[in-house]
């Protein structure tokens, strides 16, 4: 009798979530997870994928990225990175405010990948490259709350960015609006921080437990592993990477695991300035926290469950939970080292990199989705477009020749032969 629709079968699995570290296999049935057992019969599904030697994992959860694109200035489509990355849940920062929301909804919508979002405290969302805070008309606390009322299901928090160019005169008063909304709705704030005033140590004591501090190893910010860092981390301030174009810097994320502050969560802040790089993907910035000396098994923790309980996203998301939607992301690991490079032209070396054999959203393989072209405001080096015309001509030449040749085709109807 068939019972799973689909056995993934001879994984290394790595869901610390859901309690399964180790060689499991990984079966799923009517879109959610049916069972995860040492080994299960393979007569017992409808299709077997052999993933002997494949790392195994929940899909992943970027807790900091920006979807939305022709709506706002960040925002890039999340299917044509998800298929290739193993990410299934993005988690929108901060793209649309309360006067953008509805629009963000319709866009999530019609993605294939789950899609969240942190509402931006600013009615203006990120329609701008920067500024939305600097006019306090904007950061209506009302308008967010009504928001937040209208799109239960699809805001899960309350971002706001605090740095010099984003707030100007203003200083910390949105972040206190921010606040304010979260606390009326119950949701956790995330703080993005940058150049100052205000800075990290202004922006940390206002945290609640539960709270998110964002670019958490920042170079341009210098958050380092001082007293003020410390203080918010034993409180239960989360600390997550997002990486971004500016956010990361390797010689910060030393620091702060030299002091036994390890990052909570490991996400790109993804968006049109940097998914050409230094960011590319979530794997890619995976492999720079193992570079920097953090284990695996923690790494993919703060990629999968740590993120999902951080927002409370219900149901499972970011484990192999029985019951759990069958999202799931299995991983080549390639032995190493390999170079990677962190916002300021730093290197380290990682010991392997994970690269994407299948994504599966809902129990089904996302299908390959081209990238859109970057928007004419982009900053790209000689380099970057070099590759990008290098690209395009490969999969020009790929999909301009025809898929096999004629001893690759059968007659699909055949010709009437009159007597």
């Amino acid at each position: 009798m068939t019972i799973h629709d689909l056995l993934l079968a001879g994984g290394r699995v790595i869901d610390v979530g859901g309690g399964h570290v180790g060689r499991y296999d990984v079966a799923v049935r009517g879109g959610r997870i049916s069972a995860v057992a040492s080994a299960l019969p393979p007569h017992d599904a409808r299709e077997v994928v052999d993933v002997t030697g494949c790392l195994v994992a929940p899909g992943l959860v970027d807790l900091h990225t920006h979807v939305h694109p022709g709506a706002t200035y960040w925002g890039i489509h999340p299917d044509p990175v998800a298929w290739h990355s193993g990410v299934t849940t993005w988690v929108d920062a901060g793209s649309a405010g309360a006067w953008g929301i509805d629009a963000l909804r319709a866009a999530a919508d019609a993605y294939r990948v789950r899609v969240r979002a942190l509402l931006n405290v600013s009615a203006l969302g990120l329609t701008g490259r920067t500024g939305e805070s600097t006019d306090l008309e904007h950061v209506d606390v009302d308008a967010a709350l009504d928001a937040v009322a209208r799109h239960p299901d699809l805001v899960v928090g309350v971002k706001v960015r605090i740095d010099r160019e984003t707030v100007g005169a203003n200083g910390l008063r949105p972040l206190e609006r921010a606040l304010q909304v979260a606390g009326a709705a119950g949701l956790p704030v995330m703080v993005h921080v940058a150049a100052g005033p205000p800075g990290p140590a202004d922006v940390l004591p206002l945290l609640r437990p539960g709270d998110i501090l964002t670019h958490c190893a920042s170079g341009v910010a210098a958050t380092g592993a001082g007293p003020v860092v410390r203080a918010a981390y034993e409180r239960g301030v989360l600390l997550d990477i997002g990486h971004g174009a500016g956010g990361f810097a390797f010689d910060v994320l030393e620091q702060q695991l030299a002091a036994g502050l390890a990052p909570h969560t490991v996400s790109t802040d993804l968006h049109v300035r940097c998914r050409y790089g230094p960011v590319f993907d979530l794997p890619t910035t995976m492999a720079k926290l193992r570079a920097a000396g953090m284990a695996l098994e923690d790494v993919v923790a703060a990629a999968t469950v740590t993120p999902a309980a951080a927002l409370r996203l219900p149901g499972g998301v970011g484990t192999l939970a029985v019951g759990a939607p069958a999202d799931v992301a299995v991983f080549a690991v390639e032995s190493g080292p390999y170079p990677v490079v962190d916002a300021h032209g730093q290197v380290r070396q990682a010991p392997e990199r994970l690269r994407n054999l299948a994504t599966y959203r809902a129990g089904r393989p996302l299908p390959p989705a081209l990238p859109e072209p970057p928007p004419p405001w982009v900053p790209l080096t000689e380099s970057q477009r070099a590759a990008l015309e290098r690209r395009d001509k490969a999969l020009r030449d790929l999909l301009g020749q025809p898929l096999v040749g004629p001893e690759g085709l059968s007659e699909q109807f055949s010709r009437t032969r009159k007597g």
